[in-house]
C-alpha cells in the first residue's frame, strides 16, 4: 500500500485509464469514487517518484524547483494536518500566496483536509485589491494559507477586511514535513465542492462558482479527448495565474496521466516572453507539450519573445490552446508567422470557448484542424444573424470557430427573452448542460437560479443540437452570445457588454477594432466602447508606445470619423488615456463595465 492523499492508495489502482470513463455509447462516465485527491492518490502509487510539477523561479536569476508525487502526497498531509486543527470540513481555505510549488501544495492540501479552497492570490498584485476583498468577504474562509515572504502583507490586508471573523494565517513553507503524522484521513465525494472558482469580474463584481469533484474530473476528460492529448507522455507549460480557472486545469491535467507541468510567474512571461518559447521547445523536444493563452499573450510574445534563427527551438509537437475572451485571428496569424521558422504546425492552434461556471472547458476545434476563420456582415450580425460576405467588403468583420463541443455536454444557442433554441446562423445565448458544469454561486441562490436555473421552453423540431440532453435538469445561462455554422461554435461577445445607440445594436469589440485601426496613437487590443448614462458611445483608447507627447486632438478626430463611417453611429466622447488606464481582469481581459464607472466617475479627466 502506499500512503496516497485522503487514503491509502493501492498500488494496483494505477492511473487512471481513459477507457474506464467511457460508456457504451462513448460519453464520460466517471468510475465512482473519481476526485482530485484521488486522482493525485494514484499518480502516487505508480509513479510516485517522477516530476509532478517544476517551477522556473526568475526573480532572481533562474532557478529550477521540482516537487515529485511522492513530495506532494507528504506536503499535502503536513499541511492539510494545520488546516484541520483551525477549519471544519466543508470550512473555506483561501490561498494567498505567489505562484510556485508552495502554492500548488496549499490548494490541494486545504481539499485533501476537506475544507473547500479558494485559490486567490496575494494583495500585491496590481489593481486587484478590490476583487481581492469582495472574495474574501464573500467566502469567509476560516483560514489563508501564505508564505513567510507574503505574510507581512497579508496580515497587513486582513487588518483592513470587514469581515465577520478574521480566518487564520498559515504559512505553507513554515509547515514541517513531520506534521503529516497527525493528519486525519477524510472521505471525499465525487458530488462534493472541490474548490470555489471566482469569476474575473468582466462585467460585474467577482462571484464564486462552487466546482465539485465530478466537474473536475469531467472536465480535465473533455479537454484531454477533444484535444488528443491521450499520450501519457503528454506536458503542460503555463504562465497562467493559479488563481484563474485554466491555471488551475494546468496543474489538474497531469494527474490524470501522471504527467507533469512546468510553470512560471505571470510576470516572467510579460518581461521576457522567450521564457514561455524556451519552455515549450524544452516540452516538445521530450513529448507532446500544451499550453494556454489569452490573445494578447500570443501578440506579445511574436512582438517580444521570437528567437534567434539558430537557437535550436522546436516548436513542432506543441498544442496552443486560444481563449478566454473572443479568439482573434489576428492573434493566431501573427504567431503562426513569427513561429512557423520554428517547426511550428498551423494546426498547432486550437481556438476553444470556456467559462469558469462550466469548470473551464467547452469547446475547441478537431485535432487535426486549422483556425477556421469566417467573414460575416457586421451589421446583419448585429441583429442577430451571421451572413457570409468576402474578405474585402467594407462591412465584413471577422470571426474564428471555437470547433466543437466537448463530449458529454450540451450546447444551446437560446433567444434570451423567449427561451426557445435558434437555429443555425442565428445569434443566441449559448446555454450549456452536462456533469461539468458548477453547482451554482457560493451564497447567492437568487444568482444561482438566475444563471444556472435556465429551461429551453422549445426545441427545434430539426436540427436541434441538444438531442439527448436531460429534460430534468436545468441549464446554464453563459451570458455570452454565440451561433452555431456547420456544426462549429462560434463566440461573439458578452451579452452585458452589447452597446445600443439610436436604437441599433453593436459589439463593442468591432468599434474597438475600428478605434485601434484609426490611428497609430492607439495601443491596439486596449480599447474599451460603452455607452455613458445619457446612452453616448464612449470610446476609451489606451496609448501606443512611444506616444506620450503626441497631440491627441488628430487620433480622436480619425477615431470619430472611422467609427461613422463604418459603424454608422456617432461618437459622444473618446478620451486618449495613459498604457494601462483601462481596467482589466485578473485573467487579461477588458473590464468595459469598471471603465465606464471609471469614465462616469470622471477618472479619465
Amino acid at each position: 500500500m502506499v500512503r496516497g492523499g485522503n487514503r491509502d492508495v493501492a498500488a494496483g489502482d494505477g492511473l487512471l485509464q481513459i477507457e474506464d470513463c467511457l460508456d457504451p455509447d462513448g460519453g464520460i462516465a466517471l468510475p465512482a469514487g473519481v476526485t482530485l485527491i484521488s486522482l493525485i492518490g494514484r499518480a502516487i502509487a505508480s509513479v510516485g517518484d517522477t516530476v509532478a510539477y517544476r517551477y522556473l523561479d526568475f526573480s532572481g536569476g533562474h532557478h529550477v524547483s521540482e516537487m515529485t508525487w511522492n513530495r506532494l502526497g507528504e506536503r499535502m498531509r503536513a499541511i492539510g494536518a494545520h488546516v484541520q486543527r483551525v477549519a471544519a470540513r466543508g470550512d473555506r481555505v483561501a490561498i494567498l500566496a505567489p505562484q510556485g510549488l508552495e502554492y500548488i501544495s496549499g490548494f490541494f492540501a486545504a481539499i485533501n483536509a476537506g475544507a473547500i479552497a479558494v485559490p486567490l492570490f496575494a494583495p500585491e498584485l496590481p489593481g486587484h485589491a478590490e476583487r481581492l476583498d469582495t472574495a474574501l468577504r464573500d467566502s469567509e474562509p476560516a483560514a489563508v494559507l501564505t508564505t513567510a515572504a507574503a505574510r507581512p502583507g497579508i496580515e497587513s490586508f486582513l487588518d483592513g477586511l470587514a469581515a465577520p471573523r478574521r480566518p487564520a494565517v498559515l504559512v505553507i513553507d513554515d509547515v514541517a514535513d513531520t506534521a503529516a503524522e497527525d493528519f486525519i484521513p477524510t472521505r471525499i465525494g465525487m458530488d462534493d465542492i472541490s474548490h470555489l472558482q471566482y469569476t474575473g469580474g468582466a462585467t460585474r463584481p467577482p462571484v464564486g462558482v462552487a466546482i465539485t469533484h465530478r466537474a473536475v474530473g469531467t472536465n480535465l476528460l473533455q479537454m484531454i479527448l477533444s484535444i488528443d492529448l491521450l499520450d501519457r507522455n503528454t506536458h503542460g507549460v503555463s504562465w497562467l495565474p493559479l488563481y484563474h480557472d485554466m491555471g488551475l486545469s494546468m496543474i489538474g491535467f497531469p494527474a490524470v496521466y501522471g504527467g507533469h507541468s512546468t510553470l512560471m510567474s505571470p510576470a516572467a512571461f510579460i518581461r521576457r516572453p522567450l521564457r514561455w518559447i524556451e519552455a515549450l521547445s524544452a516540452g516538445s523536444s521530450t513529448g507532446r507539450v500544451v499550453t494556454a493563452a489569452p490573445n494578447f499573450a500570443y501578440e506579445w510574445a511574436a512582438q517580444r519573445g521570437v528567437p534567434e534563427a539558430q537557437s535550436g527551438i522546436d516548436l513542432a509537437n506543441v498544442a496552443m490552446i486560444i481563449g478566454s475572451e473572443p479568439v482573434s485571428i489576428g492573434a493566431i496569424d501573427t504567431f503562426t508567422k513569427a513561429f512557423a521558422p520554428f517547426g511550428l504546425p498551423r494546426t498547432a492552434f486550437k481556438p476553444s470557448y470556456g467559462l469558469a461556471e462550466a469548470t473551464l472547458f467547452v469547446s475547441t476545434v478537431d485535432p487535426g484542424a486549422e483556425p477556421n476563420a469566417v467573414h460575416l456582415d457586421r451589421h446583419e450580425l448585429a441583429a442577430g444573424q451571421a451572413v457570409r460576405v468576402a474578405a474585402d467588403d467594407p462591412a465584413a468583420v471577422t470571426h474564428v470557430s471555437c470547433g466543437h463541443i466537448a463530449r458529454s455536454l450540451f450546447c444551446a444557442i437560446v433567444d434570451p427573452v423567449t427561451a426557445a433554441e435558434l437555429p443555425d446562423a442565428r445569434v443566441g445565448e449559448i446555454w450549456l448542460q452536462g456533469d461539468n458544469i458548477g453547482q451554482g454561486y457560493w451564497g447567492r441562490p437568487t444568482d444561482t437560479e438566475r444563471t444556472f436555473g435556465g429551461r429551453i421552453r422549445s426545441l427545434l423540431p430539426a436540427g436541434s443540437h441538444v438531442s439527448g440532453a436531460r429534460t430534468d435538469r436545468t441549464w446554464l445561462r453563459s451570458g455570452d452570445l454565440g451561433f452555431y455554422l456547420d456544426g462549429e461554435l462560434f463566440v461573439t461577445g458578452r451579452r452585458a457588454d452589447m452597446v445600443t445607440v439610436d436604437g441599433r445594436t453593436h459589439y463593442p469589440r468591432d468599434i474597438e477594432a475600428t478605434t485601434a485601426a484609426a490611428s497609430p496613437v492607439v495601443r491596439r487590443g486596449y480599447v474599451a466602447a460603452f455607452t455613458d448614462d445619457r446612452d453616448r458611445l464612449v470610446i476609451v483608447a489606451e496609448r501606443a508606445a512611444g506616444t506620450a507627447r503626441a497631440d491627441p486632438a488628430p487620433a480622436v478626430d480619425a477615431i470619430t470619423e472611422a467609427v461613422r463611417e463604418q459603424h454608422d453611429v456617432s461618437v459622444g466622447d473618446v478620451r486618449i488615456v495613459p498604457a494601462g488606464a483601462i481596467p482589466r481582469t485578473t485573467s487579461g481581459k477588458l473590464a468595459r463595465q469598471a471603465c465606464r464607472a471609471a469614465y462616469l466617475d470622471g477618472l479619465f479627466g
